[in-house]
């Protein structure tokens, strides 16, 4: 089967989103620029977010030849700055993680050190689950952990 579509025509998926409500922002965001855009599999992701990462998360469909306007309109949002100083990512609310700079941390139940010492001592003990567990911020990019 042949490539009979010009060119103007093809659609490609310009990035995928875990998280519904972020790929409808962008695709807000893009409709009010004026750009045809879509989303793939957000029905399925929404209903059972198990699934989401099974089948690649919500899919964010445009024209190719779009793709390098979209760029420029994405590419100018600023998401972080870096402090010249310290050499860090900064963010306005948003949490960056220290080791890699990257800003895909969440904050919940901690992975590595998820009890104190007198948990687990009282765990021994009585034999039963522990109540209180430590939460931390996690970074999905590398896994390191901080408060």
């Amino acid at each position: 089967m042949s490539s009979s579509q010009p060119a103007s025509d093809r659609t490609t998926i310009y990035s995928t989103y875990y998280n519904p409500i972020e790929a409808n922002i962008i695709r807000a965001r893009l409709e009010d620029s004026g750009f045809a855009c879509f989303l793939a599999d957000e029905n399925l992701a929404t209903i059972n977010p198990l699934y989401n990462q099974a089948i690649g998360g919500v899919k964010l469909i445009v024209f190719e030849k779009d793709v390098d306007e979209i760029n420029q309109l994405l590419g100018t949002d600023e998401v972080f700055y870096i402090d010249q100083e310290n050499k860090i990512p900064q963010s306005s609310g948003q949490t960056i993680c220290s080791k890699c700079g990257s800003s895909d941390v969440g904050y919940g139940m901690a992975t590595k050190k998820k009890f104190n010492w007198w948990v687990k001592l009282l765990a021994l003990l009585t034999i039963t689950y522990p109540i209180k567990a430590n939460k931390c911020n996690h970074c999905y990019n590398c896994g390191h952990e901080f408060p």
